[in-house]
């Protein structure tokens, strides 16, 4: 189903919602679902409602984002771009999976779809900035946090949001976001909540004229799991092991990935909580017993007598 905002700018509402503009007879999307699958419904979405399409900007390399590009590239012959550093994911979808593992090579169960799609080629690189692609102007917007350097778009006063935020609904469904930089994701929200724009449509969730308190609740969510986590480590009198602190997490947030590519996943935002806290200088790490440790920085004044 094709859902109108303005007079140009549309969007297709599903697992991930994929954006949609036209203009002068030519057409703009803003990410490409998951898979085959997903291309396919774009292609006969647009098709329904004689609709063309041109052009397709990528606003981070995670599969869901892009993994029908491949597609939709065979079939239509349409440009992609994205930014110079999610385009390496896009062109080596291996990447991904091994960063999941480490940096080492990774085991069988990392290469599937939902972690590793087809590689497609970049037409051109998007940066800061007001840019044009064919007969369309529009801002782009670094919204680094959710990956390295994930863009938003905003065009005709409408903001395609990617994931730099997630609707209420899902976020209470999956309780931790997917982040690889807290500090960064907080701060990306805050820049939005800045924005005064016709609305904004997040990767996962629905379209808002009044999103502000939505991204007040993502703000929320991820200031409370730092704020866990450091009360966590402070507990400690004598400091923690890292992978210790990680089940103590695991069990405050009720989760239980399904497979070793969710718990990978769970990771790396758990990780990037810590990263924040130790950058911040109220966390320290150090090596015990062969495993991370991980201590309170807080200095404790003497009281008086």
């Amino acid at each position: 189903m094709l859902t109108q905002i303005t007079d140009s700018c549309f969007y297709m509402k599903g697992h991930v919602n994929i954006g949609y503009i036209t203009k002068n007879g030519k057409g703009l999307l803003i990410d490409s679902g998951l898979d085959k699958g997903a291309a396919k419904r774009i292609i006969k979405i647009l098709k329904e409602n004689q609709l063309p399409l041109h052009y397709c900007i990528i606003t981070h390399g995670h599969v869901d984002h892009y993994g029908g590009a491949k597609y939709l590239k065979n079939e239509m012959e349409i440009e992609f771009f994205s930014t110079k550093i999610e385009s390496s994911f896009v062109q080596n979808p291996v990447l991904e999976p091994i960063y999941l593992w480490n940096g080492a090579m990774p085991i069988k169960e990392l290469r599937n779809k939902f972690l590793e799609g087809e590689e497609t080629d970049i037409f051109g690189f998007l940066n800061e900035g007001i840019q044009k692609i064919g007969p369309f102007t529009f801002e782009v917007m670094p919204f680094p946090g959710h990956s390295y350097g994930q863009i938003g778009i905003l065009i005709d006063d409408v903001l395609f949001a990617a994931d730099s935020y997630f609707g209420v609904d899902v976020l209470n469904k999956h309780k931790v976001p997917f982040i690889v930089d807290a500090k960064a994701t907080i701060e990306t929200l805050e820049k939005i909540n800045d924005l005064d724009c016709l609305g904004a449509l997040p990767g996962h969730g629905d379209f808002e004229a009044k999103f502000k308190s939505t991204i007040q609740a993502n703000k929320k969510c991820h200031e409370n799991i730092l704020a866990f986590l450091l009360s966590s480590i402070e507990k400690e009198e004598n400091g923690v092991y890292m992978e210790d602190l990680q089940t103590i997490f695991f069990q405050q947030y009720e989760l239980s990935p399904a497979n070793i590519g969710s718990w990978l996943l769970y990771r790396t935002s758990f990780t990037s909580y810590i990263s924040t806290l130790i950058e911040k200088g109220l966390v320290s790490i150090s090596i015990k017993d062969y495993k991370l440790w991980l201590q309170n920085t807080k200095i404790i004044e003497p009281r008086s007598s």
